[in-house]
């Protein structure tokens, strides 16, 4: 007998419209509070091309919720649901951008067992300033000696979709550190750590190229890549590292240098551009970065403890800068030191602090930077913060709105320098997530936001990985991962070679 298969699709049908059906809100208590939503938007400023901020009550309790956005011009925008407020893509576009540099208003309703109840509404400012077109990230478990599958991902930044570059699925080895010029994906480095280990450069037109960079006359392989804005250099350092774990569970693990050093790569040379004044015996010195005119090289270091010594609390980097020339490839005669965090801290005091991360913004004007007790692996550390320096200044500042009670580590800026993603362990203290704050013109911060999801209670729960080195990007990679793992498994890589400079 032939089976009747109408009747379940249309029962099927049924149950998703009356699931999508709108309740009406009678008799609600009216609190005078602002709801608890996750993530917090409470009052945040944001981008006006950025993905919905869709958003779930805090209190898991609800069995429905509903949101009202309001502008000062009568549009209104509305979504109600069982679980997550989930805002229409095109409409919320719409919406943002008619109010471009103007606020909106959201009132948030929530049924509970004993009715609805309808909160204070909370603001959200559209900033005239927009966002970068995405975000690259790598996603991985927070382990500490293995790694398991990972991979570097893609998000557009206006929408909830994301794609991967390239997995470890199809080679063994670990990916890490990828950096591009100003977000363009043109100019790209990705690094491949364990036994088809190199590193892959795309630089203009040029055919991605996997490099050995470990050389007879540096420490290793080359880590920590940036760009210099000409696309013609890399900085990077090179590290011997170690790590260990904390008998107490504050700190979880600490990775150290015991030696590190600093060189250029000349993509057009194919060289290393080495200087004495960067390879010091007594100085660890990792974290380099260009400044935004290319004329200077920013860098962290720490004065090196007595090998075998496990003191590592007494390791304090200070930030430094040295002269660098792009038309000859030489580096300054002296290093200056910017900020001196290892005798007295920022943040007051004699007790003295560490700096890691610092990343100028492409204006000019600012430097981010992370502060924490001491060493360089702030990413496990609860009490690392952002700081803001004002490079016309000098002044050093919290950024206090962006900070929280937990970890703020790693961060970028957007290649218009008005916005920076963070990365966050506020939402946990387990997993890295990237955060956006809004930096003025005057170095005020706005209150950071969580990269939104389409249901961000489910997403953020059923993802176990860490967001790992977010870096903005003006258009999509284009990045071919099936040639790429080809390349690493080919194993034939390009030798570099190497200038010293005095």
């Amino acid at each position: 007998m032939k089976r009747n298969t109408f009747l379940p699709f249309y029962l099927f049908t049924l149950l998703l419209f009356l699931a999508s059906c709108t309740e009406t809100i009678s008799d609600a208590r009216q609190e005078n509070t602002q709801p608890r939503i996750y993530p917090d938007y409470v009052g945040v400023t944001i981008p006006v091309n950025i993905a919905p901020l869709n958003f779930n009550m805090h209190d898991e309790t609800a069995v429905r919720i509903d949101a009202v956005v309001t502008d000062h011009h009568g549009n209104t925008l509305h979504s109600q649901s069982d679980e997550s407020v989930d805002f229409d893509l095109n409409d919320w576009h719409a919406l943002l951008a008619q109010n471009r540099g103007d606020s909106l208003s959201v009132t948030v309703s929530a049924k509970y067992d004993d009715g609805w109840h309808t909160y204070r509404p909370f603001s959200i400012y559209v900033s005239t300033d927009s966002i970068d077109y995405g975000l690259c990230y790598r996603l991985i478990e927070p382990g500490y000696e293995v790694w398991s599958k990972m991979g570097i991902y893609e998000r557009d930044l206006s929408t909830f979709d994301e794609q991967p570059l390239i997995e470890n699925t199809q080679f063994e080895g670990c990916i890490n550190c990828h950096s591009f010029n100003r977000g363009n994906p043109a100019d790209m480095n990705l690094h491949i750590r364990g036994p088809h280990g190199a590193t892959l450069l795309r630089h203009g037109d040029s055919p991605l190229t996997a490099y050995d960079t470990k050389t007879d006359q540096t420490l290793g392989l080359c880590v920590y890549p940036y760009w210099h804005s000409s696309g013609r250099y890399i900085a990077y350092s090179t590290n011997t590292t170690r790590q260990l774990f904390h008998g107490a569970n504050h700190n979880r693990i600490e990775v150290f240098d015991t030696a590190s050093d600093l060189q250029v790569y000349d993509v057009e040379k194919n060289e290393l551009l080495l200087s004495p004044l960067l390879k010091q015996d007594s100085i660890y010195e990792t974290f380099p970065v260009f400044s935004a005119d290319g004329h200077s090289l920013y860098f962290c270091a720490a004065r090196a403890i007595p090998e075998g010594s496990l003191k590592l609390d007494s390791i304090r980097y200070n930030l430094c800068r040295i002269d660098f020339d792009p038309a000859t490839g030489t580096f300054g005669d002296h290093i200056d030191t910017i900020i001196d965090a290892s005798t007295s801290s920022p943040r007051g005091g004699q007790e003295g602090g560490s700096v890691s991360f610092p990343r100028p913004s492409y204006d000019g004007r600012f430097l981010c930077y992370t502060l924490s007790d001491y060493g360089q692996f702030s990413i496990w550390h609860h009490e690392a913060d952002l700081w803001l320096l004002d490079l016309t200044t000098g002044e050093s500042h919290p950024m206090t709105n962006a900070n929280s009670d937990d970890t703020e580590s790693f961060h970028n800026w957007s290649t218009n320098s008005r916005w920076l993603v963070l990365s966050s362990r506020r939402d946990d203290g387990l997993f890295t997530r990237p955060y956006f704050c809004h930096v003025d013109a005057q170095g005020r911060v706005s209150k950071a936001f969580m990269l939104p999801q389409r249901n961000p209670r489910r997403f953020y729960r059923d993802r176990f990985l860490s967001f790992n080195v977010p870096e903005f990007i003006i258009a999509p990679t284009r990045f071919d991962g099936s040639k790429a793992c080809r390349i690493i498994n080919d194993d034939s890589r390009k030798n570099i070679g190497v200038r010293k400079t005095e």
